[in-house]
């Protein structure tokens, strides 16, 4: 009997040290799939924001706002005169989140602010 618990005992553990993994690999950082502009580029409303705003925001903010939306956004100088309320409303996450459908990414939300902060640049 002595034997066969002994016998158990050491399969058991030799199951359990074969089951765990000291590997790194899963560890390692995968590369973003939508990597922003690198920290010295400059964003521009018609290469980098004019794409985001367009594809989330002018289904209510069009020239005619719908929705009950307040302004249009569809111009350069709609866009940067927002550009506060904008920034407000895309990093809500309760009553007044936009867009309403959905959520920016963070690589998306970063851009907007990048672009605030490099001076709201049109070209």
């Amino acid at each position: 009997m002595n034997f066969k618990s002994l016998f158990y005992g050491l399969a058991i553990a030799l199951f359990i040290f074969n089951c765990s993994s000291s590997s790194d690999d899963d560890m390692t950082a995968q590369p973003d799939p939508d990597p922003g502009p690198t920290p010295t580029e400059k964003v521009t409303y018609n290469a980098d924001i004019k794409s985001i705003i367009s594809s989330n925001c002018t289904s209510c903010h069009g020239s005619t706002p719908t929705n009950s939306a307040p302004m249009s956004l569809t111009t350069y100088a709609q866009v940067s005169s927002y550009i506060n309320s904008i920034l407000d409303r895309i990093n809500r996450t309760g009553a007044g989140k936009m867009p309403v459908n959905g959520t920016l990414s963070t690589t998306q939300k970063n851009l907007i602010q990048k672009w605030k902060d490099d001076g709201l640049l049109e070209n």
